[in-house]
């Protein structure tokens, strides 16, 4: 499981998936995530802005991020 640390309040989910290497552009985040191939803490998300807090967990491709502050 990767873990993103938090710098500000929260982090967009499209910058957290480019911050944990699991995409390697914007424009690969974006499509990942129109695709519903994403999810937040369970739940598929479509959302590339999608603010994540502390405590939140990311899954996509088998691989997880956690977020934390």
């Amino acid at each position: 499981m990767e873990t993103i640390k938090l710098k500000d309040e929260y982090i967009k989910l499209g910058q957290a998936l480019k911050a944990a290497g699991l995409v390697e552009s914007g424009v690969d985040a974006k499509f990942a995530i129109q695709d519903g191939l994403v999810k937040v803490n369970g739940q598929i998300e479509v959302q590339r802005g999608k603010k994540l807090y502390d405590g939140d967990i990311v899954e996509f491709e088998g691989n997880q991020i956690n977020i934390k502050s």
